[in-house]
């Protein structure tokens, strides 16, 4: 080697740095994001399924255990994992209260259970054992002298009763499962390797099982000239309810700005009775801590959220951080906000749309630093003194990710409860990162996937690492930004076929009002509602004819009956042989559940296929019969085999069936 190609000396390992890395390795562990970096989602109650490579040199048998602790506690638990073969371990554990976890591997080799693989083997070969056994005696002796109380004098009884044993008897002696039990506590862990330790975010149960209803209070309304209250929406929370949603979401509640109000249909110019985009906000009456006047106030607000509580609905608000151009901050903190050369501010957007009604605040800018991080903090904070534990969050992906790992952390260091939802549609990465750094939910591109293929690669992708360990699907059907295109013309089957997959498809789903009534009329040519709720008021009869309020009831219903539907993990797809039907099943964990949907895609025509049964993961044969319930009708049969046939029509374009054995 000449001096040119010689190794540097730094990069260099020095034996007394080799000595003292660890013997046995434990790479590949799950769940884990980004090495440790962000933490694992899990809500309480989840049973963690863990699973790792750990091996080492030779053929010791090693012992390998994950420990795991809420991070609020001093002590670890711990569980022993199995070795499921190819140097594969897999073990489980339950969280079972909210808050930061923690969990890490350890493995070690398992000193006592290499002598028993070896004893075993040569003893069943016949070959001489002797000198083995005196190793044995000599291991318990050992295990004996570093063990104190009880467990160093039921060692010392175990010695002695194997000095005094024949040969044969003492192999089953040492192959008991009282003496690997013993030597177990007494385990000195020979060469202990302990892995990285990795975060798990425990949450409620409603970060990831939730039904929600969108609704604009000033549209709850007997006409379009009479803007609505939070006294008006007491007359809803009712029906809401009866159809099963939790959550009720309003869009931002705040003070709107005037100056470049929009008017109708986003029309640039408002009249003088336009109420304007509720996003634009920020008056002389207030900003983000404000309560626009028209709908109440803050003692209105309070009734509100307690009287939708005692509904068994939680409130939800929006977290818009933009601003109208009359909004306080552009007067009290104008070093919040880039400015032109010529003083003038530039709104935002988002091309081809323009949003002449907003301007965005600059989270980089000299004197935002801290001031704007903490305010808008502290309006998180404040609605969640006024009851509000659920936050929509308006276009997160437009905000820093550093404030939202900050305001999060921070939030919820305090105020467990809060959940945060983003609504970013934007790339895939972008995404993930949002559920990473600690958005609870999100919106998803499930409002565009409406193929077989498109929808069965989407609830795949949504069931596969990295996005089953950082992100949950919310299933909006809709918005008020966004009127989709299948929904134009597809009519009521249309309406049902997307809220059977949404409800069926996460645990978490959502529709905005006027759904349940099958509106759809678009703008020609875009995703957006003609006559848009964003810039008027709208009154709805909610009792219209051809509604499908008491479907989306039921499948509610069904949702809160069985918990394999709960979330949107563990959805397996299944043969259906037909292009136009969705077929998948979802089983909980303890096996006791199991649920199989089919879905006809086409809203037009009714639809057959031959589909099978997954009798494999009930353990029978393809023969074997099974009782099916159908969960809209409460109708059951009996199948018989592996292979069954249904049809779907229009009117009632899915089926939700219960399978249990008979």
């Amino acid at each position: 080697m000449t001096a040119e190609t010689r190794v540097p000396e730094e990069s260099k390992l020095p034996l007394s740095q080799a000595l003292l890395l660890p013997r046995i390795a434990i790479e590949s562990t799950t769940p884990v994001i980004d090495g440790g970096e962000f933490a694992v989602k899990a809500v309480v109650g989840q049973r963690i399924s863990v699973t790792s490579k750990v091996f080492a040199d030779g053929h010791d048998k090693l012992a390998v255990m994950i420990r795991w602790r809420p991070l609020q506690d001093e002590s670890w638990h711990s569980v022993v994992m199995n070795d499921v073969g190819n140097d594969g371990w897999e073990g489980a554990f339950t969280v079972n209260v909210q808050g930061p976890h923690e969990y890490c591997i350890e493995a070690w080799i398992d000193t006592f259970a290499s002598f028993c693989y070896e004893l075993r083997k040569k003893h069943e070969a016949g070959a001489p054992v002797s000198l083995e056994l005196q190793e044995g005696r000599n291991l318990v002796l050992q295990a004996a002298e570093r063990s104190d109380n009880e467990l160093r004098d039921r060692l010392m009884m175990l010695y002695h009763a194997l000095s005094g044993l024949l040969e044969t008897e003492q192999v089953a002696l040492f192959l008991h499962e009282d003496s690997a039990y013993l030597m177990t506590q007494a385990d000195h862990r020979a060469y202990l390797s302990i892995s990285t330790v990795y975060p798990i975010d425990v949450e409620r149960e409603a970060a990831q099982f939730a039904s929600w209803y969108e609704l604009f209070p000033r549209s709850i309304s007997d006409h379009p000239a009479r803007h609505g209250s939070f006294n008006d929406v007491h007359t809803r929370l009712s029906m809401i309810h009866d159809m099963g949603f939790d959550v009720l979401y309003f869009p931002p509640i705040h003070p709107i700005g005037r100056s470049h109000r929009k008017g109708r249909n986003n029309a640039l110019t408002a009249g003088p009775d336009d109420p304007g985009s509720p996003y634009a906000i920020g008056s002389e009456e207030g900003g983000h801590e404000a309560i626009h006047p028209q709908l109440g106030s803050r003692d209105d607000f309070r009734r509100l959220v307690k009287a939708a509580a005692e509904h068994g609905l939680e409130i939800a608000l929006d977290f818009a951080i933009q601003c109208s151009q009359d909004h306080p901050w552009l007067k009290e903190h104008p070093g919040w906000f880039n400015w032109r050369p010529d003083g003038t501010i530039k709104y935002a957007e988002n091309p081809p749309k323009k949003y002449q009604d907003i301007v965005n605040v600059d989270f980089y800018a000299a004197e935002a630093i801290p001031s704007l991080w903490t305010e808008l903090r502290d309006i998180v904070v404040g609605w969640v003194e006024e009851g509000v534990y659920t936050f929509r969050v308006d276009n997160p992906h437009t905000k820093p990710l550093p404030f939202w790992q900050w305001l999060i952390s921070d939030v919820r260091a305090k105020y467990p409860d809060v959940i945060f939802l983003a609504e970013a549609f934007t790339t895939p990465a972008m995404m993930a990162r949002l559920g990473k750094v600690g958005y609870s939910q999100s919106y998803t591109y499930f409002t565009w996937r409406n193929t077989k293929a498109e929808l069965a690669q989407y609830l795949t992708q949504l069931n596969a690492s990295p996005w089953r360990e950082c992100y949950r699907p919310n299933f909006f059907v809709n918005t008020p930004d966004i009127n989709p295109a299948f929904l134009h013309d597809s009519g009521r089957p249309g309406f049902l076929i997307r809220a059977a997959l949404a409800t069926m498809g996460s645990g978490l789903w959502g529709m905005y009002s006027g759904f349940e009534l099958c509106e759809a009329a678009p703008v020609p040519g875009k995703e957006e509602y003609l006559d848009s709720e964003k810039y008027e008021i709208r009154p709805r009869d909610f009792t219209a004819p051809g509604n499908i309020i008491a479907e989306i009831a039921q499948l509610n219903r069904i949702r809160r009956q069985n918990p394999a539907l709960q979330t949107h993990l563990g959805l397996k797809l299944y043969n259906a042989w037909n292009d136009n039907i969705l077929y998948f099943g979802k089983r909980s964990e303890d096996g006791s559940n199991f649920v199989l949907v089919a879905v006809n895609l086409d809203p037009f025509n009714a639809q057959e296929a031959f589909f099978e049964l997954p009798l494999w993961e009930l353990g029978l044969p393809d023969d074997a019969q099974t009782q099916g319930e159908d969960l809209m009708n409460g109708h059951r049969w009996i199948w018989s085999g592996k292979t069954q046939w249904t049809r779907l029509e229009p009117q009632m374009p899915f089926g939700i069936w219960r399978i249990t054995t008979p």
